[in-house]
């Protein structure tokens, strides 16, 4: 019911869209009613679950570094779900079917903090961007009711896959192959058409542990935006997706609760210090490391899907 609600809210904002109304207020007060929905049902769901025996429902110090770091270079344009899967994955610390819910559940609030300052610091064409939000938002609320029912080899083999698709992105950005993108705030004609369709995909993919950031941001710019307009337009609508998705996750109880608790605890204050206090980084550096441990990950995790059909 709070999802099918926040949906018609957006719809709504959508519908009287024009480039002059500013939809900025509006959307900083439907970001935090969000943030307070999910942080209040996710500490209910907490309450109320019982860990199983060797789990644990509260962080340790590697779960909120692994927080803190990805976050960090997620408000800096890196995106935080691949990073993530290959930590969690190379410390043992997730199991690979419970990846999906607690890669967004864990980084739902960080991500919300990221929106609500972007959105206010970088302008979009509002019939751009409340569209491209809804449809990652409806795109999300379908896929979660399907991710949060799959095998775990199913999950190995998207995550896999997606993994590879991610690191591919990355790599053709930093080779140059990719557009930069030009310097339009909004889209019109079919790029608009385009734009939203492509969001309500990469919305629907997000609940099984597909970032969104990183693809986002491409398309974007093939369309001619300016990269810049990706921020608020990515960073909206995981805002807007992620609590409705997430929310399933909290419910079929399928996410590690320490992980995810020690990736909001040490994510929340990392966005803030990236957004507020870094000016500059060498961030095509960190993107090369980044291609190379997604490419590592996205490899074994194939690997054991394969190992575990025979």
């Amino acid at each position: 019911m709070k999802q099918r609600f926040g949906l018609l809210i957006l719809l709504v904002l959508s519908g009287c869209a024009t480039k002059e109304f500013d939809v900025t207020l509006p959307l900083l007060m439907l970001f935090s009613v969000l943030a307070l929905v999910f942080f209040t049902y996710w500490m209910w769901n907490l309450r109320s679950q019982h860990p199983q025996p060797g789990t644990r429902k509260y962080p340790n110090p590697i779960e909120l570094l692994i927080g803190a770091v990805t976050d960090f270079f997620d408000t800096l344009g890196i995106g935080s779900f691949a990073p993530t899967t290959a930590f969690f994955r190379m410390g043992r610390i997730v199991p690979d079917e419970l990846l999906p819910g607690t890669l967004n559940v864990g980084h739902t609030l960080p991500t919300i903090a990221q929106a609500l300052i972007f959105i206010q610091l970088v302008p979009v064409a509002t019939d751009t961007l409340l569209p491209m939000i809804l449809s990652a938002g409806i795109g999300a609320w379908m896929g979660a009711g399907v991710a949060g029912r799959l095998p775990r080899f199913q999950i190995r083999l998207g995550m896999g896959m997606a993994l590879l698709i991610a690191a591919t992105i990355m790599l053709l950005s930093l080779l140059k192959v990719l557009p930069a993108g030009e310097d339009a705030l909004g889209l019109i004609g079919w790029k608009w058409w385009f734009g939203v369709a492509g969001n309500f995909v990469l919305g629907l993919l997000m609940p099984l542990g597909i970032g969104l950031y990183a693809p986002c941001m491409i398309m974007v710019s093939l369309l001619g935006m300016s990269p810049l307009a990706a921020f608020p337009i990515m960073m909206g609508s995981c805002a807007f997706l992620m609590p409705i998705s997430s929310m399933r996750f909290c419910q079929n109880k399928k996410y590690s609760a320490s992980a995810a608790l020690g990736l909001a605890l040490g994510g929340v204050p990392a966005v803030l210090l990236a957004a507020f206090l870094v000016k500059s980084l060498p961030l095509d550096s960190v993107r090369w490391v980044v291609v190379g441990v997604v490419t590592i990950v996205a490899a074994s995790l194939l690997f054991a899907a394969f190992k575990e059909k025979r």
